[in-house]
């Protein structure tokens, strides 16, 4: 019995172990939501496309923007490319992805204000600058999605704010997202050694306590 408590132990001292590996962390955020200005259409042939920077290599897999939506509707999907060769350039990555939709508020155009989240099977990226385009974004009920403009303001990632184009205005100010993944950064993932460590130390308990109470 003693036994099986130890393994038990024993297992969820490892899952603890190799958590910090696979945790996805914010990885660009070109600042928190306006909701109050302007928005601009990524859906009916409409799309925008902004800047981000990668401090470091990093494996991009989900996002997070803010759309404004007619009053009662809600987001379903968006077409999320990412690309190295200009303004909506896709040769990276072209995915339709799931969005999931929270902490709406209603702002002073009437609209709904809602944050949009969505994961994708990112490429793995070297440092540096790359760009990201929304499109086909779709609806419950066949509405407009606009993505806020927040120009940037109150971003804290390296290489922001964002520069961003619209497909058929041009150049426009940036707008509110996130993108997470899996970044290299000093010290805050186990090297595989000392988790292989760990788990040996572990094991040599549970053996003392068998060699104790059996």
């Amino acid at each position: 019995m003693k036994l099986h408590i130890a393994s038990l132990t024993l297992l969820c001292l490892l899952t603890l172990a190799v958590v910090p590996a696979i945790a996805q962390q914010d990885l660009y955020d070109n600042g928190p939501v306006n909701g109050q200005v302007d928005g601009w259409i990524i859906n009916f042939g409409y799309a925008v496309s902004e800047t981000f920077h990668l401090a470091s290599n990093s494996t991009v897999g989900a996002i997070s923007f803010w759309a404004w939506l007619e009053p009662e509707d809600t987001a379903s999907t968006v077409e999320i490319q990412l690309g190295s060769t200009g303004y909506f350039s896709n040769n990276l990555l072209d995915q339709t992805i799931l969005l999931t939709q929270s902490n709406c508020f209603t702002n002073n155009l009437g609209f709904e204000v809602c944050q949009e989240s969505g994961n994708f099977l990112g490429p793995a990226l070297s440092a540096g600058n790359y760009y990201l385009t929304l499109t086909n974004a779709t609806t419950v009920n066949d509405g407009p999605v606009f993505w806020d403009e927040n120009s940037g303001v109150g971003c804290q990632s390296p290489g922001c704010p964002s520069s961003a184009q619209e497909v058929a205005f041009g150049t426009i100010p940036s707008e509110a997202f996130t993108l997470s993944g899996q970044g290299s950064t000093t010290g805050s993932t186990p090297e595989p050694t000392s988790i292989w460590l760990f788990g040996a130390g572990a094991l040599t308990v549970v053996g003392g306590l068998r060699r104790k109470f059996f």
